[in-house]
């Protein structure tokens, strides 16, 4: 299978699709809790679902509906979940206010990271030696796994929950959301990396929505960030230091001195309700986006249309995962 594309939430069911044609190709039941957030390994061969207290496992390629796996130890809704590189292990976090890290052959937790209050997200750094995660109280914290310890920690709201993270693939950029009902600003920081530690330079924060921010993701060439939100919308913000200026764009911070950094490209309009998830094509032409009105959809972000609408979830799609790298990636 060269494009894995698969979708969940609400109605307790996994689904894979045919990407071009929108078929839905299988279906997998996930019976004990709705699925918060899915991430196909690097490789091609597994699916992880995050659900209320476990992760579930499964074979791709195999037709056998049930997991190979679970993951148990969270107490409270997995937000997050990602694989290194290789697939050795896992990243999760939860509600529970822990991030773990899992052998994914035996299913132990190798390692436990506290941050006090509800984690809503966590990434892995492409060095695959640093976690990022965000939480309810408005923390992000970087994590050095060689050193064991947490080496940042940014606030860059008070008393404003972080929704969402993401991490540039080549290690260039950290964003972050910090949402509300009335505002939802991204914020922006360049990271450098030396042979001793990552230091982290403020770029610029900016209004992408006008209420909650769901998901924030860089595109795998760097030159787009894609936004979720309460407002029905994803919005494409350019990456480009010399893109044409939009009256919407970024408010810089003081370290800063590209104005054009962040300017809105493009607003994906279709969805009827709360858009939670996405995921760009690894060309970074195509955006695919989960939503609460039970649709996911594949948009070509040079067109703004609509090429593929996903119907078959029966309530609301909140995770999407899509993997269309080539084999010898």
């Amino acid at each position: 299978m060269s494009v894995i594309l698969c979708t969940a939430g609400y109605d307790h069911t996994i689904r894979f699709w045919e990407a071009l044609s929108g078929i839905c190709s299988r279906t997998i039941p996930h019976p004990d809790s709705q699925v918060n957030r899915l991430c196909i390994s690097p490789d091609k061969r597994f699916l992880a679902a995050a659900g209320h207290h476990t992760v579930k496992l499964y074979d791709i390629k195999s037709s056998n509906p049930n997991a190979l796996i679970t993951f148990e130890g969270h107490t409270g809704n997995i937000t997050g979940v990602a694989f290194h590189c290789e697939g050795k292990w896992m990243v999760t976090s939860s509600e529970d206010g822990t991030i773990k890290i899992w052998d994914t052959r035996s299913g132990s937790v190798q390692r436990n990271y506290s941050h006090g209050v509800p984690v809503n997200d966590v990434v892995i750094h492409p060095n695959q030696g640093e976690l990022i995660s965000c939480d309810r109280g408005g923390n992000v914290r970087i994590w050095d796994l060689g050193e064991n310890k947490c080496s940042h920690q940014l606030i860059p709201e008070e008393d404003k929950a972080v929704a969402s993270v993401t991490v540039a693939n080549d290690g260039s950029l950290l964003c972050a959301a910090v949402s509300n009902t009335v505002q939802g600003n991204v914020y922006v920081w360049k990271m450098i990396q030396t042979r001793e530690v990552t230091s982290l330079v403020p770029v610029c924060k900016f209004v992408a929505h006008n209420t909650y921010i769901t998901r924030v993701l860089l595109s795998p060439d760097v030159r787009h960030l894609a936004t979720c939100s309460a407002d029905h919308t994803a919005r494409i913000w350019s990456v480009d230091p010399s893109a044409p200026h939009n009256a919407t764009g970024a408010e810089l911070l003081p370290l800063n001195r590209e104005p054009d950094a962040f300017s809105l490209e493009t607003t994906l309009h279709g969805h009827q309700r709360w858009v939670w998830d996405c995921a760009f094509s690894a060309d970074s032409a195509y955006l695919v986006t989960a939503c609460s009105d039970h649709y996911a959809r594949l948009w070509e972000l040079s067109s703004q249309s609509i090429i593929r609408q996903y119907n078959g979830h029966h309530r609301g799609a909140v995770c999407v995962a899509l993997n269309d790298y080539s084999e010898t990636r």
